[in-house]
This record gives C-alpha cells, structure tokens and sequence, in this order.
C-alpha cells in the first residue's frame, strides 16, 4: 500500500538553524567536550582572493549576527541527532542550553575590504565558535559577491538606474532575496522579487511578460489592457513579435495616454542587439513626439555588456539584470574567460588563550593563515581617497588611519545597532567615491595596497 506524504518545502526555519552546520562541526565538538577543552579561541573571517576585479564590498554581517544570537538546539533536533548514535547523550545535553556568550567584532556592511584582511572575528569558547563556520561562510560569501557584483555593473552603468531581476535563476530561493538585498547593497536601484520589498524595504518593480502580450488579439490590444491597469507607471515589453513594431504600437498607446492626461513611462527591450535596437527605439519614439518616454534594456546583461553599451552611445535609460547578477557570475563575457561563481572566504582559527595560532599549509603556502586577532586601519590620502591599508595585531593598535573592525557583540549581547539597507548602500556609495578609479576600472585594474604591519607575527 502506498502512503502519500504532502510536499515539503525544505525552506529553513529559526527552529532548524542550529542544524545549519557540516558534520564535522559537531564531532570536533564531541572530541572537545571529552577533552574538557574550553580554549578561547578567535576565527577570523576572511578572503584571500578576490576573482573578479581588485575590491569587495562586505554584506551579509546582520544574517550572521542573527545566526549567532539566536541558534538553538531544540530537543526534537537533539533526539535526531541521538537517534543517529555517533554523538554521545552527554555532548548533546551540552547543546541544549546553548547561548553565545563570547565577541565579535566585524567591518560593517558596505565597508570595501581587500584580500587577507580581517572581516569579522569572532571570540569565544572554541566549540561554540566552530559552530558558526558553515553558516557564516555561506551567507558571507554569497551575499559579498553580490553586492560586489552590483556595484561593478551600478559603476559601469554611469549612473543610470540598474535593477536586479535574477530571482529566477539564483541558486535557490534563499538565495534569490539574499541576491536581492546584496544587489541594493552594492547599489541596486530595487528588484523585481517582491519579498524582497516586504522583508527589506526594497524598491520592487515590474512591466510585463510576453505571456501577458500573447494572450490578447493584437499587441495593441495587450498595451491598451496594461496601461489602463497602470495608467501611471506603464512599461511596455515590445520585442514578443517584432521589436520596431512594437516601439510602432507603443506610440500608437503612448498617444492615447496622452489624451486622458497620462504617460507611458518606458519601454523595455529583452532581446537581440540592444545596440541596434535602443538606436532605432528612441528614433521612432522621438519621431512621434514622445522622447519623454524611457528605454529599459535587458538580456543577458552584465558590466561588460553595460560597459560596452554605453561606450557605443547606445540611448539607454536603465538596465535590468538578472542571471550574471544574481548568480555572481566571475567572468569575463566579452572573452568567456573566468571561474566558478563564487568567493573563497574562509573563516579560520588565529588565536588560543591569548597566543597568536595559524596554519602553516607547506604543501600550498597560499593556504597558510596569518596569525593572530587582527584590526585593520584604512588610511586616507590629501585628497580624500583611500590609498592603504594596514593590518596589525589587535592589541598593537597604530595611529595611523581609522580602524575598520567595531563590537557588535559584547559578552553575548548585541551592541551595535544594525542600520537599514538604505544606509547602508549609502555607505557603500560614498565609500567607493573615496576609491580612486584605478581601483574600479572593469579592464587592468589597480591592485589595493595592504601593508602588513612589522609588528604582526608571520612565524
């Protein structure tokens, strides 16, 4: 007899976050707990090397820090995990009144950071910080190379508008409104995941499908139905059948707006040579009088292709972007060359009980960690540009430029106060005007420099 069971969504829940970890998370714990081993230790978060251009922008801290604050292990996960037989009864009693009672300290969400500097450091009893590795570096990892990703096409975009559309192809749903919160990090203008305007106040916005422009008797007929839904903010999608065509029909709408005292905001092209098409587009609109109304290119976009667009003079208003955004893609397009869609950063012990610590990796001495708790100053030149970067052990401070690193938790507690997305793409922005340009260019771009400083300990 066959039993039906109903669909899950395997979507993550606060009561399963604790379980967020890879195994080997809890089995170093069981070993510690047997060993009594209650070291204090500090991970410290961060990336040895950046795969697409010279800079990252840091998001993904207030996932963290809520990760942190708020994992538990509820009995019904801790009888699971008995019920596997590997992990002693003992051990997993411990588990049962987990709290975090140790620091953190972290660069705040927006803050451009450089290979091999400190992000977040994170101090505490050794068997509860490991717990945090795999949650950490998911969330940490993604959501920096989104918003990093965004900020490269938002700068080749020359300040037009750029929205991110690439919840489709994300690689999940997690990760289609954590793509949407990075990208407006990195300086998105909004998005058209609509979860993403309720859980972070994101500007969401949307035209239309060819479906919609399908299913009626004439393209004109789908405009009409569309502009009087929205007789405010009408988008018209003119390349389902043949793009010039639709710009033509466009008009014909555009016109009949205009006469019950309304206006087509903008047409959008998702299809063919963008070049060609938006230089023919914004003829036959300008043609007819209407040059008030806007051209929204997407397809297959990214900043190379924005970059090379906009060099060409190509009459485009704004861009949405979707797969290359959303995914991270780390390639070139022009030249196809690149590597995986995604960011090595690590998260990796550096002290015990107050002594520097580190992995020495013989056999690959680009794996080796450096030792120590660390703080990072940025130093500013005469002309309010950023121009380097120090790191030095965290009890040998320098006067010399603004530390990055501030508390965030204090012996458990939360003590920063998160600001809200806007705020912090507005860091993001005038941190990466203090940037100079050599530093941001999409072609040979200028290493950052980062000083290690004499006083840190590299044996």
């Amino acid at each position: 007899m066959n039993i039906k069971t109903s669909p899950k969504s395997i979507l993550l829940t606060e009561s399963e976050m604790a379980l967020f970890v890879d195994y080997y998370q809890l089995t170093m714990g069981q070993a510690d707990f047997n060993a009594q081993n209650d070291a204090i230790i500090t991970a410290n978060y961060y990336v040895r090397k950046i795969p697409q251009g010279e800079y990252l922008i840091a998001a993904g801290l207030e996932q963290v820090i809520h990760y942190i604050l708020n994992l538990r292990f509820t009995d019904d996960m801790l009888n699971w995990l008995s019920q596997r037989g590997e992990l002693s009864d003992d051990y997993l009693a411990s588990l049962k009144d987990f709290r975090f009672d140790g620091c953190v300290y972290a660069v705040p969400e927006g803050t451009p950071v450089f290979p091999n500097e400190p992000i977040i450091n994170v101090t505490g009893i050794s068997r509860d910080v490991q717990l945090f590795e795999t949650y950490l570096l998911c969330v940490m990892n993604f959501q920096t190379l989104i918003a990093t990703k965004a900020s490269r096409i938002v700068h080749a975009a020359r300040e037009k508008p750029v929205f991110d559309f690439g919840a489709r192809r994300a690689h999940g749903r997690d990760a289609g409104l954590l793509a949407a919160r990075a990208s407006f990090i990195g300086g998105a203008s909004g998005t058209s995941l609509v979860l993403a305007g309720r859980y972070f106040d994101i500007p969401y916005v949307g035209t239309m499908a060819h479906k919609f422009v399908m299913e009626r008797p004439t393209e004109v007929d789908a405009f009409r139905d569309y502009a009087n839904a929205f007789p405010h903010n009408t988008t018209l999608l003119i390349d389902t059948y043949h793009t010039l065509e639709g710009a033509k029909n466009a008009c014909i709408v555009a016109h009949e707006m205009e006469a019950r005292s309304a206006r087509l905001k903008a047409v959008r092209l998702d299809s063919g040579d963008l070049l060609t098409l938006s230089q023919e587009v914004r003829r036959i609109l300008n043609a007819d009088g209407l040059d008030y109304v806007q051209i929204i290119a997407s397809h297959d976009l990214d900043e190379f292709e924005i970059d090379k667009l906009l060099k060409e003079d190509a009459p485009i208003d704004a861009f949405g972007v979707g797969t290359r955004l959303a995914t991270g893609a780390n390639f070139d397009s022009r030249t196809g060359e690149g590597g995986p869609s995604a960011l090595g950063g690590v998260y990796k012990s550096v002290e015990r009980d107050g002594v520097p610590i580190g992995k020495q990796s013989l056999d690959e001495p680009a794996k080796a960690t450096l030792p120590g708790r660390k703080q990072a100053y940025r130093q500013t030149d005469s002309n309010g540009h950023y121009f380097k970067d120090c790191i030095t052990l965290w009890d040998k401070p320098i006067s010399d430029g603004e530390p990055l690193l501030i508390s965030i938790v204090k012996d458990g507690e939360l003590v920063y106060n998160f600001p809200n997305l806007t705020d912090i793409q507005d860091r993001a922005r005038a941190e990466l005007i203090k940037l100079d340009e050599s530093h941001k260019v999409l072609t040979d771009a200028k290493p950052y420099t980062v000083e290690i400083h004499a006083g840190l300990r590299t044996e």
